[in-house]
């Protein structure tokens, strides 16, 4: 590796970069970087975490270089990783994802970019580092030299790795330092947000967690030489999920960060809706990602936003934050509410006009300007594997401390009310609030349900129906199936979704590289649900070959039994292949019957 000089890091000291990446690193489009915010505007609730994407993509630059020393790639291999990583976040927008979320709540307004709608800034990425990084002369020649291959054909490999797309990649562990459960971006961004907030999020070991990694059947896992250094990968692995939860409980969720992030959002909007051309608006959204700087944006709000816009930016820049009236957390919320909350949440569109609706409600009840943000935790680690003796196992199979904590990740919801009139405090009836949300999620539910299936909730109905099927309940006591292992559910899922009646319900993608079908999108959905209350997950110890492992069992809570009903008439036709299906196949579901006093499951 030709060296171009050296970068000094407060993280990680002296990186070292190459001539290849230190003519990357002079294009506008990582030049760009410098001048975005890692964490948005959260440098109100946090003076100190001004730090940029820039300094991010070089410190991801050299992880991703650790850990391919660490797993003794070839040294080819290794300077792809490091450009991927510092690479990874030139498709990401001013504000970072602050503003990213105005693609999931207008739709409409997603461009179009070679006939293809853009919906995240991985996509934006993806595409910048295809087809802007090989028109450079200089680059495309240097590409050659160093790797003997065209640059179109080395930056398309690039952005598969940046975005971690691991399909028809010959080598997908590539992929997966950049972007997977235990990655490159992920441990550095956990540190540095840590390092600039002032925040501890937990000790992170950066190098116990690179020391920790290997391949295994081309894949990135944690494992170690003997006993002791298995204990190790274990606990660097839970160390990083105490951290991503922290991360969100102590930073994104920090009242302060909501409320700045809710202004900036609802200025844009406002901005967004005042432009009367739609080409143009969508051009403007394209650039939000591609040239825009945080300074750009702002001026951009300044030039085109109404006068509400540029009184919400002022105040911002002036420190005047909108204050927090009411906050409730997954503590404060009834399992059903928090679930319907939860799904919102996730669908930008319906969480935007829940915003909107329940903000015109209190306002005109209160007669008072109110802001409203919804947020929940994203990016529930899926598929962290870990070898011990000479076998393969999930983590959350070895550790229950990592079990819970994908739990608490799962069930991080936050929503705020603030006052949005920069002046009188606002005192609002919490039972009201909660009264007008109970009333205004499921017509919310229906519009994502006429919009799109709902894969969890065709789950929750695989659960509903199997409750239905076995439960029996008497004046004292009821008894209720509990399913023996979550290989089970895949298996059903798997089943159902074969049939053509059920296949956009229960549309989930299984693969088998573990050696048996497994959809990282079902194991987030089933810890959601049991995240959320409305099915209870019983931890069990069994001996497999000498081996002591975890299984996890489930149950349907009693607001999961109400939540099902609920839910089940929106199904009706669907319900009924499930419980024929169920129906026929009962003798072969693995489960036991539990009985618990009436007064104890349903109170």
């Amino acid at each position: 590796m030709q060296l171009g000089g050296t970068v000094h890091d407060p993280l990680h000291g002296h990186v070292h970069i190459s001539q290849l990446e230190s003519m990357l690193i002079s294009t506008r489009e990582v030049q760009r970087l410098r001048r975005i915010q890692q964490l948005g505007l959260a440098d109100i609730a946090f003076p100190g975490a001004n730090h940029t994407r820039y300094e991010h993509s070089i410190g991801t630059m050299h992880v991703a270089n650790m850990m391919g020393h660490a797993l003794g790639l070839e040294e080819r291999d290794i300077q792809k990783v490091r450009i991927a990583g510092l690479l990874h976040d030139v498709g990401h927008s001013a504000f970072s994802h602050s503003v990213e979320a105005v693609l999931a709540r207008n739709p409409s307004l997603m461009p179009v970019i070679d006939g293809e709608r853009f919906s995240s800034h991985e996509m934006f990425t993806s595409y910048i580092i295809k087809n802007n990084f090989p028109k450079y002369d200089n680059i495309a020649n240097e590409v050659t030299t160093v790797f003997g291959v065209d640059a179109c054909e080395f930056f398309s490999e690039i952005s598969a790795m940046a975005i971690g797309n691991i399909k028809g990649n010959h080598k997908p562990y590539l992929a997966q330092i950049i972007s997977g459960d235990i990655d490159a971006d992920r441990i550095d961004f956990l540190v540095r947000d840590s390092y600039h907030t002032g925040v501890s999020l937990g000790l992170i070991d950066v190098e116990q967690i690179v020391d920790s990694l290997t391949l295994h059947d081309g894949r990135v896992v944690l494992g170690g030489h003997d006993s002791y250094s298995e204990d190790m990968a274990l606990a660097a692995a839970e160390s990083m999920l105490i951290a991503r939860s922290h991360h969100y409980s102590a930073i994104i969720h920090n009242p302060v960060t909501q409320s700045v992030r809710a202004m900036l959002l609802r200025a844009l909007e406002d901005t967004l809706d005042n432009m009367e051309d739609k080409n143009e608006t969508m051009l403007a959204i394209s650039e939000f990602f591609t040239i825009f700087n945080d300074g750009d944006l702002l001026d951009f709000i300044k030039q085109h936003g109404p006068a509400s816009a540029n009184n919400l930016l002022l105040r911002i820049r002036e420190g005047r934050i909108c204050r927090t009236a009411l906050r409730f957390n997954h503590q404060s919320l009834k399992p059903g509410i928090r679930m319907a909350l939860s799904t919102i949440a996730r669908y930008g569109a319906a969480k935007k006009m829940f915003e909107q609706e329940l903000t015109r409600r209190l306002e005109h009840h209160y007669e008072t300007p109110v802001l409203i943000d919804l947020s929940v935790a994203r990016g529930v680690p899926k598929s962290i594997r870990i070898i011990k003796g000479n076998d393969e196992h999930f983590i959350y199979d070895e550790s229950a401390l990592a079990n819970g904590l994908v739990r608490s990740i799962s069930r991080q919801i936050s929503l705020c009310i603030f006052s949005n009139d920069g002046k009188a405090e606002l005192e609002m009836d919490v039972s009201e609030i909660l009264e007008r949300i109970e009333e205004l999620s499921p017509d919310l539910l229906r519009y994502i349900r006429n919009e799109k299936y709902l894969n969890i909730e065709g789950v929750m109905l695989i659960f509903y129906c199997l409750h239905t099927l076995f439960s029996q309940k008497d004046n004292l006591k009821v008894l209720i199936p509990r399913i023996r292992n979550i290989s089970c559910m895949y298996q059903l899922v798997e089943g159902f979704a074969k049939n053509k009646r059920l296949e956009n319900l229960l549309d989930y993608r299984f693969h088998d590289r573990y050696g048996f079908p497994y959809s990282d999108s079902l194991f987030e959905d089933i810890q959601k649900l049991v995240a959320m209350g409305l099915v209870d997950e019983d931890l069990r110890y069994y001996d497999k070959n000498g081996h002591w492992a975890q299984r996890y069992e489930y149950v349907l809570t009693a607001e999961g039994v109400d939540y099902g009903k609920n839910i089940a008439k929106y199904y009706s036709k669907e319900m009924e292949h499930i419980t024929d299906y169920l129906t026929r196949h009962k003798h072969g579901i693995p489960r036991d019957m539990v009985s618990i006093n009436n007064i104890r499951y349903y109170r």
